[in-house]
């Protein structure tokens, strides 16, 4: 198969070098420290367990990790910009990022994925297919390594399987159904050996969560206490069922599993194989969701270890600090009990910036703007739902908010480098560029995940939260809804809920029928909008239920201004100009018109998955294109 002996068998063992990135990625403090000079065969690496255990760790490496953080055709996502853009949370202001060139513009085509690096996931360009190869030489040589026992061979093989499932599922929520590869390929195969067609959505969904199952059964369910340090990162078996759930969330969804298929634009032969949706609506498959939820709680039950960060207190500090921690905090099962399935890059500049300097200036540059229709989704500290029409909710909606949206999105009024944000028209961060038009603040909001207050963090690697206890929360209310229960939902929702200190769905929307699926779900996608924010959940939820009513709504900013009317830069406070910091504001709502996107006016359904590069179409080994492309 010529693909795969371009993309996969390209990463030949006998080039690799155990060191080749364990500068660059660490699972714990010294998961990946390497001896200096070693250059190794297959041969050398099996025939000692230190170097076979390196070698999973370089496996680890090539795991995915979510924020632009370098100058490369895999690290700088979508050259600087990430499609969580695509959604409508987050909108991009950096007019050269892939974002914009590609899909804003409405220029996105199948031959991009040949020649560019910067459309939204690769096909061969992510490093999938060279993780997947280099777990299935782990677990095809490590029988034979002398001096490891026989547990420890068979709990390394189970974390290989789960690199493999959790590879498969990084480009199955993009592409649809794959190419099974179910053992590495050598260079000496025959080319006949290498044929590997696409596969249906139900086949690869199987493919992903058997491996799963078969990895949950031999992983230990959380990580030793005393190793945590070291080994932090690595994958267990509440690991390997929480992505069961996630996948199976995905599979249940719409997009594929629904009476008619996503996209009637041509090619169809991918809808005809049932590459892209599962040929009817099957309720079953939310029954599984149910199921493997359930599985997952009731080990959670007998063996304890995780659970959601609470609060010490009851002020928005002690919930903002709570929040946090969940997302930001390394230590899975142990400082951060929340945390399943992590991944951390650090990267050494000439400068003290040494954790992930390109995102935050991706942030600066205006890649991530939030927008006002995601400022309008977090409900009021109370629970309530926010309401623009309502003068009070509009006075407090900097300071009385769910405290998720202070964490997420830094707004007017908050604490900011030691002082306050000052985000009107006039302040310090309204001003700052490249212009209050295209800049970080282009919407009168800016990013505040990850980065913090930018002062913060320096000196530190960042994490990315790949899965965390909170979405399986979500995910089980969402399955649970699906199938009709509905008061379980409603609880499992309300348990997130309460770690911000906000009351219960019922409670907070007395106007509201929660047990009403509709309702229900859009709480729910609501819920997982401000609980998971630029952690990769919006666009997909988007995608996977099909919402081309949120693609095409135009989206909004706020242009804040002093009720005073001045309007004097910071620089003009010592002549009085300015005057004092203003407390009473004005608010104009306006649509986004700089980057805007073509969704807008003509959203077609085939954006939902991407397209295969007509390179790979054209080896002619049984890779069908997706509808519309």
């Amino acid at each position: 198969m010529k693909k795969i002996k371009i993309v996969i068998i390209s990463f030949i063992l006998m080039a690799v070098a155990i060191s080749s990135c364990v500068d660059e990625i660490e699972v714990g403090d010294s998961f990946l420290e390497k001896e200096p000079g070693v250059d190794v065969t297959q041969d050398t690496i099996f025939n000692s367990a230190k170097y076979t255990r390196r070698f999973l760790w370089n496996t680890y490496s090539k795991l995915y990790y979510g924020l632009p953080s370098y100058w490369n055709s895999v690290d700088g996502k979508m050259n600087m910009g990430m499609f969580e853009t695509l959604s409508d949370c987050w909108h991009s202001h950096l007019s050269w990022d892939g974002v914009n060139r590609n899909y804003y513009s409405g220029s996105y085509s199948a031959g991009q994925e040949d020649g560019g690096n910067d459309t939204r996931f690769g096909f061969t360009k992510e490093e999938c297919w060279e993780a997947i190869r280099q777990a299935w030489l782990f677990i095809e040589n490590v029988d034979r390594v002398p001096d490891m026992e026989t547990s420890e061979k068979e709990r390394l093989k189970a974390e290989a399987k789960v690199i493999i499932a959790s590879r498969n599922f990084d480009l199955f929520r993009h592409f649809g159904g794959l190419p099974i590869v179910d053992h590495s390929f050598e260079v000496s195969d025959d080319q006949s050996t290498y044929y590997t067609k696409r596969a249906t959505v139900d086949t690869t969904v199987m493919f992903m969560t058997k491996l799963l199952d078969e990895a949950a059964a031999v992983l230990p369910w959380s990580l030793d206490a005393t190793d945590i340090s070291n080994w932090d990162g690595r994958f267990t078996s509440a690991s390997a069922m929480g992505l069961k759930c996630k996948i199976l969330l995905f599979a249940a969804s719409p997009l594929f599993n629904d009476s008619e298929p996503y996209c009637s634009n041509e090619p169809q032969d991918a809808v005809a194989n049932l590459q892209v949706w599962y040929g009817a609506y099957k309720p079953e498959l939310w029954e599984e969701c149910v199921a493997a939820c359930r599985d997952f709680f009731q080990a959670l039950n007998n063996n304890g270890v995780y659970s959601l960060i609470q609060p010490v207190g009851e002020t928005t500090s002690d919930y903002r600090t709570a929040f946090r921690n969940a997302y930001f905090t390394r230590g899975s099962g142990s400082d951060n009990p929340e945390m399943l399935i992590s991944t951390r890059i650090r990267y050494t500049y000439g400068d003290n910036w040494q954790w992930n300097y390109y995102f935050p200036q991706s942030c600066m540059n205006g890649a991530f703007t939030p927008t006002q229709e995601y400022v309008e989704m977090f409900p009021m500290a109370d629970g309530t739902p926010f309401d623009w029409s309502d003068p009070d909710d509009v006075a407090k909606m900097f300071t009385d908010r769910d405290p998720r949206l202070f964490e997420t999105i830094l707004v007017e009024g908050a604490k900011y480098q030691g002082r306050q944000a000052e985000l009107w028209i006039g302040g310090r961060e309204a001003q700052q560029g490249p212009s209050k038009e295209t800049g970080q603040y282009a919407t009168g909001y800016a990013n505040y995940k990850f980065i913090l207050d930018l002062s913060e963090q320096k000196n530190q690697p960042t994490l990315w939260p790949y899965l965390r206890l909170s979405e399986i929360y979500l995910i089980y209310a969402e399955a649970l809804m699906k199938t009709g229960q509905y008061a379980e939902a409603v609880a499992k929702v309300d348990e997130v809920r309460a770690r911000v200190g906000m009351k219960g769905l019922v409670e907070s929307n007395p106007g509201k029928d929660m047990y009403n699926a509709d309702i229900l779900m859009e709480e729910i996608l609501r819920e997982r909008a401000c609980e998971l924010g630029l952690e990769d959940v919006r666009l997909f939820d988007m995608t996977r239920n099909k919402r081309s009513d949120l693609f095409s709504k135009q989206l909004h900013g706020l242009r804040i201004y002093r009720a005073d009317g001045k309007e004097g830069s910071w620089s003009d406070q010592d002549s009085g100009i300015r005057g004092d910091r203003p407390t009473e504001f004005t608010y104009e709502i306006f649509e986004l018109t700089n980057s805007k996107r073509t969704w807008w006016t003509s959203f077609d359904p085939k954006w939902y998955l991407s397209a295969f590069p007509p390179d790979e179409i054209n080896k002619d080994y049984g890779l069908t294109q997706n509808p519309g492309w």
